[in-house]
């Protein structure tokens, strides 16, 4: 199942050619978003490790991808170590994940964790998404911290941001967003989210043109949370106001992170 259906090869175009074409495109403009957001909010300085989470999906290797070609000219030196956080779906290959690592000239460790046990049999969640989302972060902090790494990267873009600020909103009553970088005290990382100026579009586009091993989700509740409500609610909601996504995204900006 690992080979057939885990991991698959997102070749893209079909033509090797107009497939680079288009990926040294759709890197030049990811490069300009992500190094835009890294100097706006100071994401990176100067002899910082940064610690990728790569789950294996296409928004963590994109933001791999884009980080490693960020690291030959950014001012600022920094090193890349990839992370991936084994959640205990035994279907799950990251064998590709690894060699795409390899390619890109970054270290890349698998840290292995017993969180579908604890969510799915021990506690038995009827909503399991934010008990795994919370473990998965923790297991990434802390084995971050342990290969020696300060900063912590993770593939949040900017359609995400525009879905949490409507999943607070519609569920707990409050406007409220995650920070584009945060220091957790009790982990002793800071927690940096590159790509948030990136529309999740852009990064469809690269991995379309991208060889990069995707890995599948085979967790039963992928695309059933309420994020995935939320998603489909915004969509319907930008159909009718063209503006609607952007204006959310700017009241999250000048409210939340600018006014800090």
């Amino acid at each position: 199942m690992a080979d057939d259906k885990a991991v698959k090869k997102n070749t893209g175009l079909s033509d090797p050619e107009e497939r680079e074409k288009a990926q040294k495109e759709s890197m030049r403009r990811l490069l300009s978003l992500v190094r835009k957001a890294v100097q706006d909010y100071d994401m990176i300085r100067e002899g910082d490790r940064v610690c990728v989470g790569v789950s294996g999906g296409k928004d963590s290797l994109t933001l791999l991808s884009v980080l490693a070609s960020l690291r030959r000219f950014y001012p600022k030196r920094f090193e890349l170590q990839a992370v991936t956080v084994s959640t205990g779906f035994k279907e799950m290959d990251f064998s590709g994940v690894a060699e795409y690592c390899k390619s890109l000239d970054v270290p890349y460790e698998v840290c292995e964790t017993a969180i579908k046990e604890i969510v799915f049999d021990i506690r038995n969640e009827k909503n399991p998404c934010a008990l795994c989302a919370n473990l998965r972060r923790g297991a990434l902090n802390d084995f971050a911290k342990k290969l020696g790494c300060g900063v912590v990267a993770l593939g949040h873009h900017r359609n995400d941001v525009i879905e949490t600020a409507f999943l607070s909103l519609s569920y707990e009553g409050r406007f409220y967003c995650f920070d584009p970088k945060t220091y957790l005290e009790r982990s002793g990382v800071t927690v940096i989210r590159p790509m948030i100026y990136v529309e999740e579009s852009e990064i469809r586009s690269f991995m379309k043109a991208a060889d990069c091993p995707v890995v599948t989700n085979p967790c039963p509740m992928d695309k059933t949370s309420k994020r995935a409500v939320i998603k489909e609610t915004l969509n319907g909601l930008n159909r009718e106001n063209h503006n609607f996504r952007e204006n959310v995204f700017g009241a999250v900006k000048r409210g939340i992170w600018d006014a800090k």
